[in-house]
């Protein structure tokens, strides 16, 4: 009697890639709309900090459609170099820059955060938007991450926090596990993407235990600010 074939279960990095590419060509409508635009804000916030360090070259992990780094295209850096491991993401991104005639300063790229084909000390500033709670090994991801810095330079990482004050602490959890699963899943049609994310919030370490992740994995110094009653992180890692 032949035994039934073994089927191997996909990790969290090909789980991760299969889902972003599904809800690739809704992404940048849902994040808007979830977020009643705030996240654009988010991102202006980490660009102004950035530019006080006049990086010229800037890489911008798990880019997604490229937001962060046309928003990062502001302040005129040399180049931008967006990597990421979802294609569909990558070919919408890619669109957006040809539109916006940025593909001189912006240049886009399939390429794994937890191991980026770069030089050491390639980048005078690295930055993440909503991208390290979807790394498989996040510390190894931000060990990249700081390989891949000049000594001195800085990354800065938007990441989603869970509020612990009242009453931002109970409409956010009603609305993560609630509201934005079934908007999530009408729009983009996808069951598994917008109940993932309430979940990886939750599971993701925050404040104080997100610093000392940092910390161990090769900054020198680390901080965050809280934004929007605390809803996201926005934390600064210096090499």
């Amino acid at each position: 009697m032949s035994k039934p074939p073994i089927t191997q279960t996909p990790g969290r990095k090909q789980q991760v890639q299969l889902m972003f590419n599904n809800i690739a060509g809704r992404y940048d409508l849902l994040n808007h709309l979830l977020s009643m635009g705030i996240d654009k804000g988010w991102r202006k916030k980490l660009v102004k900090l950035m530019a006080q360090d006049s990086p010229n070259r800037i890489l911008d992990m798990a880019t997604g459609t490229a937001d962060l780094a046309i928003a990062a295209s502001k302040i005129n850096p040399v180049n931008i170099t967006g990597t990421d491991i979802a294609e569909e993401m990558l070919a919408i991104g890619q669109d957006k820059v040809n539109k916006l005639g940025l593909g001189n300063m912006i240049t886009l790229l399939k390429a794994d955060s937890e191991n980026l084909p770069f030089r050491d000390a390639e980048f005078d500033a690295a930055m993440v938007a909503f991208g390290v709670r979807n790394y498989e090994n996040l510390p190894k991801g931000l060990s990249e991450m700081c390989r891949v810095l000049k000594p001195g330079s800085r990354a800065f990482i938007l990441e989603f926090s869970k509020p612990q004050h009242f009453p931002v602490k109970q409409l956010f959890g009603f609305y993560s596990h609630f509201i934005l699963p079934v908007i999530g899943r009408l729009v983009s049609k996808d069951s598994t993407a917008y109940t993932y994310l309430p979940e990886s919030v939750a599971a993701f370490p925050q404040d104080e235990k997100f610093i000392q992740i940092l910390l161990e994995a090769g900054f020198s110094q680390a901080e965050f600010i809280s934004l929007s009653f605390g809803i996201t992180n926005l934390y600064i890692g210096k090499k």
